[in-house]
């Protein structure tokens, strides 16, 4: 199974990381499809107890919170990459560490907006779009988690025996999927940290 998992705009929650790092941990996620984002917020969680500058603890706005994710992305760039931060010890949790400590290849595609980006992330779309289809091309099963661009991309790159499952909190998004070609979709209506909090319960 390949799992496309994705975080896009909206702050990392521990409730999303938890389970998402679970089921890395516990081999139900083959690869990880996102952008630049998930890999900035994932590192600045881990880093700095943030999201954005928010402290994950309390919901508090951080002091000077705002530069954090900065912060992240130099810290990343002074290991050499993600996979040096996490082996040096500097990236000592979350997702993206789950996914080097287990060896799950993780797709980072990048945009002309992305902060930095990450020197992980795959700025040529080009590039990106063949290293997604590279993951996705013995998929079982695809799980699209809160991004309506990256699902309906990752959508286009299926054949249509390929189950999908598209979780957004807003409704809109899994029918644009489904429209959008993707006719083999299963959408459910969401908050994702919810969805993944219960299926790592429910998964043995």
């Amino acid at each position: 199974m390949a799992y496309n998992a994705i975080h896009r705009h909206a702050r990392i929650s521990a409730r999303k990381v938890r389970p998402l790092a679970d089921l890395i941990r516990r081999g139900y996620v083959n690869a990880l499809l996102s952008g630049n984002a998930l890999g900035v917020h994932d590192a600045e969680a881990a880093l700095l107890g943030t999201s954005l500058g928010v402290r994950m603890a309390d919901g508090r706005q951080e002091e000077h919170g705002h530069r954090n994710h900065m912060r992240a992305i130099n810290a990343i760039y002074h290991a050499g990459g993600v996979r040096q931060a996490v082996e040096s010890g500097k990236l000592p949790s979350g997702i993206l560490y789950e996914c080097v400590k287990h060896n799950v290849p993780f797709v980072l595609a990048g945009s002309l907006r992305d902060d930095g980006p990450l020197p992980d992330t795959i700025t040529d779309m080009n590039e990106a779009q063949d290293a997604y289809a590279a993951h996705l091309k013995n998929a079982g099963i695809v799980l699209c988690l809160g991004s309506m661009l990256h699902s309906i991309a990752t959508g286009n790159m299926l054949p249509s025996w390929v189950r999908i499952v598209c979780v957004d909190i807003n409704p809109a998004v899994a029918t644009k999927v489904s429209d959008r070609g993707t006719g083999q979709m299963v959408g459910i209506v969401s908050d994702v940290g919810m969805f993944l909090d219960l299926l790592a319960k429910v998964l043995p």
